[in-house]
C-alpha cells in the first residue's frame, strides 16, 4: 500500500533509475526540465522531447556537464505531429534501446481563461490536440516498445481542475477530465496483462510559467518549486511503484 505522504516524501536509493530509458515531453523547461535532470541524476537515460530545439539543447548541455548518462533529443510539436512522427519515434527508440521504461506526458497548454460560451473554437481544438489527442496517439504508438520493458511506467499529467469543474478553465479543464478518464480506461484494459502501468500525476500549485499565466496576481514565492515535487515523479517513474496502476496521484500534500 501507499499514501500521498509516502509519495511526496519519497527518498530514492542511489542510482534508483539506473539503466532505465525515460521519455519526457515538454522537457525544455519547467517541470519537464526538472524531471529530466532528476531522472538523469538517478541514473536514467532520458529522451528529451519538446518543440523548441534550443531549450532541449540547453537541458542536454546541463546533463552532460554533470557527467550523467547522455540524453537523446527528439524535437516534436504536439500540435502538428502526425501518426508517422510517433511511429518514427517508436522505431528510433526500439533501434537505439530495444525498449522504453518510462513515459512522462508533461507538455501541455493552458488556452483561454474565459467562459465556455465565449471560447474560441480554433483554440479549443488546439488545446485538445496538445493536451489529449497527441498524448493518446504517442502512447498508442509507443506501447510496443513499452511492453518490451520488464517494468514500464506511463505517467500522464492531470490537474485539480480536471477532477472538479471550475468556472473559466475551459478546454484545459475539459482536457484534464478526459486524461483522468483515459488513464482509468487504459489502465483497466492492461491490468495484469503485462509489465506496463498507467497513472496520472497532479503537480499541484507549482512555480511555473503556466501557473503564472493562469494566476498573474499570485506570489510565485508562495508556491512549491519544480524541484520540490520531484520525489513523486521519481517514485512513479521507478520500480518501487510497479504495483500502482490506474491511479490519479498528487505530487504535493493538498492544503485543507
Amino acid at each position: 500500500m501507499y499514501s500521498v505522504k509516502d509519495i511526496v516524501n519519497y527518498l530514492p536509493t542511489k542510482n534508483h533509475l539506473k539503466e532505465r530509458v525515460i521519455l519526457i515531453t515538454g522537457a525544455g523547461d519547467g517541470i519537464g526540465k526538472s524531471v529530466a535532470l532528476a531522472c538523469a541524476k538517478a541514473g536514467a537515460t532520458v529522451i528529451l522531447a519538446g518543440r523548441t530545439p534550443a531549450k532541449l539543447d540547453a537541458v542536454y548541455t546541463l546533463i552532460m556537464a554533470e557527467g550523467l548518462p547522455e540524453p537523446r533529443i527528439f524535437a516534436i510539436d504536439l500540435e502538428g505531429a502526425t501518426h508517422d512522427d510517433y511511429v518514427n519515434l517508436a522505431a528510433t527508440i526500439d533501434q537505439q534501446f530495444g525498449r522504453l521504461d518510462g513515459l512522462l506526458h508533461n507538455a501541455g497548454i493552458l488556452g483561454q481563461r474565459t467562459p465556455l460560451s465565449n471560447y474560441s473554437a480554433e483554440l479549443w481544438n488546439k488545446v485538445m490536440q496538445v493536451n489529449l489527442t497527441a498524448q493518446f496517439q504517442m502512447t498508442q504508438c509507443l506501447m510496443a516498445v513499452l511492453e518490451k520493458s520488464a517494468d514500464a511506467s506511463v505517467l500522464f499529467t492531470t490537474s485539480g481542475v480536471g477532477r472538479v469543474g471550475r468556472a473559466f478553465w475551459g478546454a484545459y479543464a475539459v482536457s484534464k477530465f478526459a486524461i483522468e478518464g483515459m488513464v482509468q480506461t487504459w489502465a483497466s484494459e492492461i491490468e495484469d496483462l503485462g509489465s506496463v502501468r498507467i497513472n496520472a500525476i497532479n503537480p499541484g500549485a507549482t512555480r511555473t510559467n503556466m501557473r503564472a499565466q493562469a494566476f498573474p496576481a499570485e506570489n510565485p514565492y508562495d508556491l512549491a518549486t519544480a524541484e520540490d515535487i520531484m520525489p513523486a515523479y521519481l517514485y512513479l517513474l521507478g520500480p518501487d511503484s510497479k504495483h500502482i496502476n490506474g491511479q490519479s496521484l498528487d505530487a504535493q500534500i493538498r492544503k485543507p
